[in-house]
């Protein structure tokens, strides 16, 4: 299937949409960022992407400026907000409801920025809770910070936080865990549940999640 990509002009540069969308109306756009490492390519972006149109969400994967031109290294925090912000607002023209998200650094710019972008939820995947070896240096307050219903899909064995490190959640949010998995919910082979079928838990978690809000 060919896939719509639309430019949308921010201040540090050009970002980059990729439209997955249903046969039918919409009745959601998901807007996901990727991380500081792979791209909109990471496999559990592309299984959602491939797996939620059927269920009528639109799936909006998200190139930020840095990605599309071809640098090596992600910018600082404010500047990867600076290049999502005109991006949740060319999402919301869809005139469906939003729901922002991503992995790792994605859905840290997610939640920084949600809810001035006027998303009804977040979807956080991989959120970096704390540096490699330092949980002393919690992220939480910026998970929290958006105040709108969450979904943290997190890996159990994530040296950036496991499920375990998270506080506790509002009433509203879930905190769902992905057995043995790594930050790119990878996990060797003597986990309970080979790759194929993480993906899918993966997606279906979200596609209940999405299913369950009042959008």
């Amino acid at each position: 299937m060919e896939i719509e990509q639309t430019l949308v002009a921010t201040p540090v540069g050009d970002a980059r949409i990729s439209w997955h969308r249903p046969l039918g109306p919409a009745r959601a756009v998901l807007g996901l960022g990727h991380g500081t490492g792979r791209g909109i390519e990471a496999a559990d972006l592309a299984a959602l992407a491939a797996a939620l149109p059927a269920h009528g969400i639109t799936v909006a994967l998200v190139e930020q400026p840095w990605k599309v031109a071809g640098e090596k290294e992600a910018p600082e925090p404010q500047t990867l907000d600076t290049g999502w912000v005109p991006v949740a607002e060319r999402l919301a023209a869809e005139g469906v409801p939003l729901v922002v998200g991503g992995r790792s650094a994605g859905a840290r710019v997610a939640c920084r920025t949600a809810a001035a972008s006027g998303a009804a939820a977040v979807l956080a995947m991989a959120f970096p809770l704390h540096p490699p070896g330092q949980p002393e240096d919690s992220r939480a307050a910026e998970l929290l910070g958006s105040g709108l219903p969450t979904l943290v899909v997190q890996g159990e064995k994530d040296p950036y936080g496991g499920p375990e490190e998270f506080p506790a959640l509002p009433a509203g949010w879930r905190l769902a865990d992905v057995p043995a998995a790594d930050h790119v919910f990878a996990a060797p082979a003597s986990a309970p549940l080979p790759a194929t079928e993480t993906l899918t838990l993966i997606t279906r978690t979200v596609t209940t999640w999405l299913a369950g809000l009042a959008l």
